[in-house]
Order: structure tokens, then C-alpha cells, then sequence
């Protein structure tokens, strides 16, 4: 007889500012998990999390995905409950494996990879350390300058320093000392360009400081650099595996919200024309940062490449990488020779090793 289907609980929404690219990914994993083969090996079970963390059941997930959008409250059964997390709003033995589709605070980072933990279920992704320190950018950077992986410089704050002008200018003059202009602000908990914001002059960088701390109280700081903008997908859990490097292009002035998620603002080219040797190296980077923070399961390294003088800078982990139809973590594995029901398969088999 035929074996029962693995029953995937796939949670999307989240408690974020990146709430609707997570409901766009949602869409892309949950149609892969129901693709040729697949539907006879996988048995979705869709849960929804509101922008004010409620979790809510199948009927209301389905309609959000039908959708394509975050509901409005008053279409929500009335009355709401509290606001966040109070329990599953199905019985958890309905789920083998369970699948986040999260991205940024309150899914990326570690919090519902707890959850599941606490529950002794398997899910897809990294695991509470590599899911937080892979979040958090100034954890991030101090983990990959242990490891001696090359970084921008930069520098980290708090964003209650700018609450005291005196530390506000002390934090001014020594940005402007160490990185000088341009420079770039961003949340340290935040993904998808969210916050970031490019400083020109010191109107702009105070501008983006408090825009940057109405997302996060940690901020980072970076150096901007005249560079390609390249990306290496990771898959495995027990044996990492690096795809082919792919690079962005785009012709605003930096890889922003918009420009990300916008149709025809940027362009991809996979595999990035590159020498053998540059493109290898990138590759080993990307394997490093995940074993500089611990994560497994998928994850996307960001790098920026110099051309003029060959230097290869890290620029992040993202543990949690989009799923829509313009990511890049899945149009890397196609190109390396994995379909995207094929990933989605590995996925759940990374979390089950």
C-alpha cells in the first residue's frame, strides 16, 4: 500500500514589516509543495499570522493566499482575540514537518524556531542560534569577524543614543571619521531593504539613523562601496552544498524595497559572468558564513565584489530568503540543476536528517 503524504505545515504572515513578501513566498513554496510528484508525497496544512502575530486556522489561511494580500480586521472572525502568539489553532499532531515561510522579526529570528523546538517537531531552516544571530546584523558581523571573513567596515549603535544629542554627535563624527559618505543605515533586525536608507551628507544620515530606529533599537552603519552585488544560494543540513552565484543588477541608485520587489526594476544574471576562480571563492564564503553562525537547512549569502581590485566583502546571511517569483534563492537552484519542487522536497527532507 501506498504510504500516507507527509503533512506540511506551511506558516506565513508574521508579525513584520515584511509581511506581504512572506504571504508572495507562501504562494510560490505552497504551489511547488503541490507540483507534479509532490502531490502525492506532501499534504499542505497552510496556517496564516497576522501583522499582530495572531495565528489562525486553515479557512482563514486559504483566503489570505486566495487573496494575495493581508486581510483587514474587520473580516477576521469577531471578536479578536489578544493580540500574539496564545496557541496553535489546530491540534500540532496534524503536522509531521513543519514549514515557516517567515521573513524578518518574529519568524527569521529564531522566536518560532523555539516554538517548534519546544514542541520536539522538525521544521524547515536553521535552528534558534543560527536563526538569531543570523537576523540580528551586528551579531551576524561579530560572528563573521571571528571566523576572519571579510567585511565592509562599519559601525553599531543603539538607537537610544539618539536620544542624547551630545552621544548623537559623538556617534556622528566618528561614522563620519571610520565610513564617511556614502554610507548606509540600517535596522539591525530587519530584512527585504526595510529601513535602510543611503546617507549622502550628514542631513541624510541623521534622517535614516531615526528612520532605521523606528524598525530596530540596534542599528548598523556601513561603508558603502563601489561594487557587484552577488548572491550564492546554500542548501543541506548534515552537508552543506553551495548553487552557482548569481548577480543583481538594477538601475536605481541601490537595491532598495522597491527595486527589489518591483517587475522590471532589477535584473538578475545566473550564473554572474565571473572568472572560475572569483566565483569559487565566493562559494567557499558562503559556506563559511553558515558555519559562522550556525545555520543550515537554506540559506542566502550576500557578497559584494570589486572588480577593479578582486576583493570579495560579506555582506549577509539571510536564513529565511524569499520564495517569490523574483527571488533569487530559488531561480539559483534551478540554475544549478535543482526544479523548484524538487528544492521545496529537499527542504523538507533537510528537516527531517
Amino acid at each position: 500500500m501506498p504510504s500516507s503524504p507527509l503533512r506540511i505545515g506551511v506558516v506565513f504572515g508574521g508579525a513584520s514589516g515584511e509581511h506581504a513578501v512572506s504571504i508572495r513566498s507562501a504562494i510560490t513554496v505552497i504551489n511547488a509543495l503541490q507540483a507534479g510528484g509532490n502531490r502525492d508525497r506532501f499534504e499542505v496544512v497552510p496556517l496564516y499570522i497576522d501583522q499582530a502575530g495572531r495565528w489562525w486556522p486553515e479557512r482563514i489561511a486559504l483566503s489570505v493566499l486566495e487573496q494575495k494580500q493581508a486581510p483587514a480586521e474587520e473580516s477576521l472572525p469577531q471578536p479578536l482575540p489578544p493580540a500574539g502568539f496564545r496557541s496553535l489553532p489546530i491540534d500540532n499532531d496534524r503536522v509531521d514537518v513543519w514549514y515557516p515561510v517567515l521573513h524578518g522579526p518574529n519568524g527569521e529570528d529564531g522566536t518560532v524556531q523555539g516554538l517548534f523546538t519546544l514542541m520536539g517537531q522538525p521544521y524547515v531552516g536553521s535552528g534558534v542560534l543560527g536563526s538569531a544571530v543570523g537576523m540580528d546584523k551586528l551579531a551576524m558581523k561579530a560572528a563573521f569577524a571571528a571566523a576572519g571573513l571579510p567585511q565592509v567596515p562599519y559601525v553599531g549603535l543603539n538607537a537610544a543614543d539618539l536620544h542624547h544629542s551630545e552621544q548623537q554627535n559623538k556617534l556622528v563624527a566618528r561614522i563620519e571619521a571610520e565610513l564617511g559618505y556614502p554610507c548606509f543605515v540600517k535596522p539591525a533586525n530587519m530584512g527585504s531593504s526595510v529601513g535602510i536608507s543611503k546617507a549622502r551628507d550628514r542631513d541624510q544620515l541623521l534622517e535614516g539613523l531615526r528612520e532605521a530606529a523606528r524598525h530596530d533599537s540596534r542599528l548598523v552603519v556601513e561603508r558603502g562601496v563601489s561594487a557587484r552585488e552577488l548572491e550564492c544560494a546554500v542548501l543541506g543540513r548534515q552537508q552543506l552544498k553551495a548553487s552557482v552565484v548569481g548577480e543583481i543588477s538594477f538601475e536605481a541608485d541601490w537595491y532598495d524595497y522597491d527595486t527589489k520587489y518591483t517587475v522590471g526594476c532589477s535584473q538578475t544574471l545566473i550564473p554572474a559572468p565571473l572568472p572560475d576562480q572569483v566565483s569559487a571563492q565566493i562559494q567557499a564564503i558562503a559556506l563559511q558564513a553558515c558555519t559562522a553562525v550556525h545555520a543550515y537547512g537554506l540559506a542566502r549569502v550576500d557578497v559584494f565584489y570589486d572588480e577593479q581590485t578582486g576583493e570579495v566583502w560579506l555582506n549577509e546571511i539571510n536564513t529565511l530568503p524569499g520564495f517569490t517569483s523574483q527571488s533569487m534563492y530559488p531561480m539559483l537552484w534551478e540554475a544549478s540543476g535543482v526544479a523548484l519542487p524538487d528544492l521545496v522536497a529537499q527542504l523538507v527532507h533537510t528537516a527531517r536528517e
